[in-house]
């Protein structure tokens, strides 16, 4: 069972573990996701957005279509709060700061992301220092779009690759934790306009 974290007649917030997929891949393999798993106990629940693989933390669930449709639209126009925690290698330049790099795919190379200033899309992530450890640094992030990898391939922009991830860091870096060493500690929302009733839910960093 997936670890609930908030339920109400139209969301589910749940807790997605590191190396879980969120929704099915391609092949037999890779069925097994915490989209099917929360189906088993909630037959309707939708996907509204994902986590990559190696990510764990909170995940938005939609239980109809109409709440699916509402939730998506925050998305859209960036009204959900979203805070993700990081241990990176080495120490960023600053304090804290903003990354504003746009993103694309690298056909060649899926699922690999690059920047790209003439084909990427605008891409933006606030960073803040949380605490300078011995050689590398827990830092917290804010995602102000939802690019693919956008977390992971800001961080390596700015010199300080997130520590276990297999495509933006090098072997040494990747190599020093079994995971990547990234959760997503925070999500918070408008759940219900009417009301508008605020839900927002933390999930403890697992690192």
């Amino acid at each position: 069972m997936v670890p609930l974290l908030y339920e109400d007649n139209d969301f589910l917030i749940v807790e997605k573990a590191a190396g879980l997929l969120s929704v099915p891949g391609r092949g037999p393999e890779k069925q097994d996701c915490l989209i099917r798993r929360v189906q088993r106990t909630f037959p309707r629940a939708l996907i509204v957005h994902r986590l990559d693989q190696p990510t764990s933390g909170v995940i938005a669930l939609a239980l109809n279509r109409n709440s699916h449709r509402y939730l998506s639209g925050l998305f859209e126009r960036r009204m959900v709060i979203k805070e993700y925690e990081a241990l990176v290698w080495g120490q960023p330049p600053m304090d804290e700061g903003e990354i504003d790099l746009p993103i694309r795919a690298d056909i060649m190379r899926r699922p690999i992301q690059v920047v790209d200033s003439l084909n990427g899309k605008r891409s933006i992530t606030g960073w803040k220092v949380m605490e300078y450890l011995d050689g590398y640094t827990r830092v917290k992030l804010f995602p102000h779009t939802g690019r693919t990898h956008q977390l992971r391939l800001h961080m390596m922009t700015l010199g300080c690759p997130i520590l276990g991830d297999q495509l933006y860091s090098s072997q040494e870096q990747a190599k020093k934790h079994d995971r990547l060493m990234l959760h997503a500690s925070y999500l918070s929302f408008t759940a219900h306009e009417e009301r508008q009733d605020r839900v927002g839910v933390f999930s403890p960093v697992p690192f």
